[in-house]
């Protein structure tokens, strides 16, 4: 579980009554959740990914809860978004998508091994696991992390809160400085869709970009 927020940062601070002043600071919230991101942290994270696919490595993701969604969103801007209108033919898995797997590990050993557990049998040399987590605490997520480091892979964490042990373990953190649940899960996804279409955009020229399928 994540930690208690401390009061400067807490949202909501207060009841509100109408949800148009509630969506006005929420924006704002967001805004600052999406400043907080280091872009140095971005351009690494570009690329250990970049070098992953044009090495013909395999990228997984694995996340809990809304961070499962957006682990299994990932799979789809990665491998269909970034193909589109290129001649890149990414390599992604979701470690979440197949519930026979995860149940079956969660009931004979124990839910915190879910992801470690594939790892150990799916991850080489060279791979990358993104692990998003908002509190950065949660067992399977840092299980994974020790586990695909051990297998000689690169690791990325989208964390929120303080950033827990799954930003710290990392190769690279993507740490979003947020403490609303709500918030860090929108910054993730943006994260998710800013790197697959950045990737996208290298391997295309300026004619092919004019003319190409929205991103």
């Amino acid at each position: 579980m994540s930690e208690k927020p401390p009061p400067e940062s807490r949202f909501p601070a207060h009841i509100y009554e109408e949800c148009g002043a509630y969506g006005e600071d929420y924006f704002q919230a967001v805004a600052r959740a999406q400043a907080s991101v280091d872009r140095q942290a971005l351009s690494r994270a570009a690329t250990v990914l970049a070098g992953a696919i044009s090495a013909g490595r395999t990228l997984f993701s694995c996340g809990n809860g809304g961070s499962a969604a957006i682990a299994n969103h990932l799979v789809c801007d990665c491998l269909k978004g970034i193909r589109t209108d290129t001649t890149v033919k990414p390599v992604v898995h979701s470690l979440v998508a197949t519930m026979e797997v995860i149940t079956a590990i969660a009931n004979d050993m124990a839910y915190d091994q879910v992801f470690a557990y594939q790892v150990q049998s799916y991850v080489r040399p060279g791979d990358v696991l993104i692990a998003i987590s908002s509190s950065g605490n949660s067992p399977n997520i840092v299980n994974a992390l020790t586990a695909a480091r051990a297998q000689g892979a690169h690791t990325i964490a989208m964390t929120g809160f303080t950033g827990g042990a799954a930003a710290a373990l990392a190769d690279v953190s993507l740490h979003v400085d947020a403490h609303n649940y709500g918030v860090v899960e929108d910054v993730h996804q943006s994260i998710m869709h800013l790197l697959a279409q950045f990737l996208r955009q290298r391997h295309m020229t300026d004619p092919v970009l004019a003319a190409s399928r929205p991103f």
